[in-house]
């Protein structure tokens, strides 16, 4: 019975058939494990193949081929969440990427209404007239997202006149299309919309002229630009419309040498949703292992703050990450795998 309530919770909630503007809610789990650790304050850091979700313009940062893999069980194990992503730089500093994300519930309980006796007033008083609890069958339902994302790095030398002197920023443009395709039972839907986005990084010793200072960055990411409609494929032709969200994020990362080490600090804002901030940190150590941490602040009802943590090893060109990441429906632990080459 636990397990009946749960999935229609899930059904209702987690896929959302009929709830326009919450249709694409699953893609706001996000993707990437390193990312997720750190509650998904990644749109000023976007330096490894998830950045195709987070912010397209940071893949241009990736100069060899990546792979990222993620798999994740979420809501008590109801759900299977599953990431692939690969970046792929080309000439002249533009990069390319494919990114799929897969939201899938198997072993729904399926309840006819066609086998209930009575009306709700004589169920509540013959208690023999209600279903025996029994499911009549059991469906499945998935939600896919397909991102082709395209990114240009520019690096520019602004000269502030001769009493004063150069600072260099790296500036990163990209964008993706995404498609997305929805399936409850027999039931399709489909839709599409874009992103674009940019990325800005500078060396503050350049800016400042304290050679200890570390890099900052400034990102932004407009996701759904008009809003992304997801059209049903039924006798209605009903239409849900995927809201549009922009991401605003900082990062500053400072070198340790002393310690082989850099720290990280970073933070995130989607305006979507009556706005949701995110903080995140990152501690690695000689590019080998790291630590990470993170906390969201959910505006819409200010008590679903949610915190999660995780770390990375490397061996060679593979890195396995690990995120354990606290919510309202069920903890959840992320294992991926990153592959560079």
């Amino acid at each position: 019975m636990k397990k009946i309530l749960i999935s229609t919770l899930l059904i209702i909630s987690a896929i959302s058939l009929f709830a326009g503007s919450y249709a694409g809610d699953f893609m706001v789990i996000g993707s990437g494990v390193r990312a997720l650790g750190m509650s998904g304050t990644f749109a000023a850091i976007a330096d490894d193949a998830s950045a195709i979700y987070w912010n397209a313009a940071g893949i241009a940062q990736i100069r060899n081929t990546e792979i990222s893999l993620m798999r994740g069980y979420l809501y008590k194990d109801l759900a299977t969440y599953d990431n692939v992503s690969i970046c792929q730089p080309l000439p002249n500093k533009v990069t390319i990427g494919l990114n799929w994300t897969r939201l899938s519930i198997d072993d729904i309980p399926y309840f006819p209404e066609s086998e209930l006796v009575g009306t709700v007033d004589q169920r509540a008083v013959f208690p023999w007239l209600n279903l025996s609890g029994q499911p009549a069958g059991e469906f499945s339902s998935s939600d896919n997202l397909i991102q082709i994302a395209f990114s240009k790095h520019i690096h520019y030398d602004v000269n502030l006149g001769w009493l004063f002197f150069k600072i260099p920023f790296d500036f990163y443009f990209g964008g993706n299309i995404k498609y997305i395709k929805r399936k409850i039972d027999t039931t399709m839907a489909t839709g599409a919309g874009f992103d674009f986005s940019y990325l800005a990084r500078t060396d503050l010793s350049d800016v400042f002229d304290y050679t200890w200072l570390g890099d900052f960055a400034l990102g932004m990411n407009f996701q759904d630009i008009g809003g992304t409609t997801i059209s049903w494929e039924t006798t209605s032709q009903r239409e849900d419309k995927v809201l549009a969200n922009t991401k605003i994020a900082i990062a500053y990362t400072q070198d340790i040498p002393k310690i082989s080490s850099t720290w990280l600090f970073a933070s995130d804002l989607d305006l979507v949703y009556e706005r949701t901030v995110h903080f995140g940190t990152e501690f690695t150590y000689s590019d080998k292992a790291s630590m990470r941490f993170g906390y969201q602040i959910n505006r819409i009802d200010g008590q679903s703050n949610n915190l999660s943590a995780g770390a990375s090893v490397k061996f060679y060109d593979f890195s396995i990450d690990y995120a354990f990441i606290t919510s309202d429906l069920g903890n959840t632990n992320r294992v991926g795998l990153r592959v560079n080459f």
